[in-house]
């Protein structure tokens, strides 16, 4: 499962390890790299994106771009490439290279229903560009989205400008988003939704067959994940004085938990629809932090492996219980989406969207149809991401049933920060029937 695809600096990340690779440049490092990704190939996507076959890299470095347990979603690699154009003149460039985990038979096949890779390449090269003309439209010059080098469909490969080198960089996912950073979310969400919805009906419906979200009637290949953690979940909870019955629901929720899930990915007829981001939280989302002030002042969604067509819920309820610091993730959910919802709906209607926008209490209701999506959200999802243990930290710990797999979703339940969250919310969940079989 994808739960952390990151472009950005991460000064955070410990020293790497491993050894250089030779290269035909001496002034050439190329570290714990995929053995595709030689100096010829970078220079060559150089001079595809530059238009000047001339270009020739005089230095390069290149090395993980993240450490274990930050990512379970693909290899992601920093390259910074210093380089001569064909007038003479010396360039910089640093770029994040993204591919598949093509060295892994279990992570390849256990992804391959989901075809993440050519649907995010796809979305790169076809569908957010006119995503991004359609701001244009309205004067919104707003930037949502990383700018896109080169998309290699041979080999599942995306390259990007790596923007720490414009000082973006990711927040602290064992933290959370404090109130202005999650509105500057909240803002690009909005627009990219309602840019999404009228891009569809402008298009003759051709955002629908994005349908193999996390959930989805293709496959349930992500199910060890799922059902491990709600196991792990209720092991943990069974531990705590009081919280017994809790813990049974979690075990009873284990046969129907994934049809609940589809039923939260399924496109209800006469709503409001969306491509929805899929997997938007803290790790898909790079910062800019004014110098002064240390706030925040803009923001870049990242990562769109797990798009889907279906209701905004998809993605209000998987940001709201996994990104959000404490309190605001007890107390201010309603206060988000209602921002949310003013500017989505108002963007909607500068584009003048054909169908009917709902109303901010229809689309309450809308969102309390799935709302099932925060429940698992809070309990199997933030775990994982506010996960500090790292020693089995990997995609395989993630989908496989093995003792090692389930060492690693116990470990998941130790970070006392998401058993605080845990504790909080069991009650509230139960009260709105959200731990029941039957709902």
């Amino acid at each position: 499962m994808s739960v952390s695809d990151l472009i950005g600096a991460l000064d955070a990340i410990p020293k790497l390890s491993g050894s250089a690779a030779p290269s035909t440049n001496s002034n050439s490092v190329i570290m714990d790299a995929p053995d595709w990704l030689t100096e010829s190939y970078i220079q060559d996507a150089l001079r595809d994106f530059y238009g000047d076959q001339r270009i020739k890299i005089t230095c390069l470095q290149v090395h993980p771009a993240l450490g274990k347990g930050e990512n379970y979603g693909g290899v992601l690699t920093r390259v910074k490439a210093q380089f001569t154009r064909r007038d003479g003149t010396c360039q910089i460039g640093h770029y994040i290279i993204k591919s598949s985990f093509e060295s892994d038979e279990f992570s390849r096949n256990a992804m391959e229903p989901y075809d993440i890779f050519n649907r995010e390449m796809s979305i790169y090269e076809q569908i957010l560009p006119k995503l991004k003309a359609l701001l244009h439209e309205i004067e919104d010059g707003e930037e949502i989205f990383a700018e896109t080098m080169a998309v290699d469909y041979d080999r599942s490969v995306l390259i990007f400008e790596d923007l720490s080198a414009r000082k973006f960089v990711m927040p602290d996912r064992l933290t959370g988003l404090d109130l202005k950073l999650a509105r500057l979310v909240l803002r690009k969400l909005a627009k990219m939704h309602a840019t999404s919805a009228v891009l569809n009906e402008r298009e003759d419906h051709a955002l629908e067959s994005y349908d193999r979200g996390m959930f989805n009637r293709h496959t349930d290949n992500y199910a060890p994940c799922f059902l491990g953690m709600l196991q792990a979940a209720s092991r943990r909870v069974a531990q705590w004085p009081g919280y017994e019955l809790y813990a049974e629901k979690l075990e009873a929720l284990l046969p129907v938990y994934m049809e609940l899930g589809k039923r939260v990915f399924d496109v209800s007829p006469g709503q409001i629809n969306v491509l929805a981001h899929g997997d938007l939280w803290t790790n898909n989302v790079l910062v800019k932090y004014d110098k002064e002030t240390g706030e925040a002042e803009d923001v870049i969604l990242i990562d769109f492996q797990y798009v889907a067509w279906g209701s905004p819920a998809i993605d209000l309820f998987y940001f709201l219980n996994s990104s959000l610091e404490f309190d605001l993730h007890l107390n201010n959910q309603e206060e988000l989406i209602h921002y949310y919802f003013n500017i989505f709906s108002e963007t909607l209607r500068k584009l003048r969207f054909k169908a009917a926008i709902p109303s901010m209490h229809q689309f309450h209701q809308q969102l309390q149809e799935k709302a099932f999506y925060g429940m698992h959200t809070t309990i199997s999802i933030l775990p994982i991401q506010r996960n500090v243990e790292s020693a089995d930290a990997d995609f395989n710990a993630l989908m496989q049933s093995n003792q090692r797999a389930i060492n690693f979703k116990n470990a998941c339940y130790g970070n006392p920060a998401t058993q605080r969250i845990m504790r909080q919310l069991l009650p509230k969940f139960h009260q709105e029937g959200l731990l029941d079989a039957d709902q």
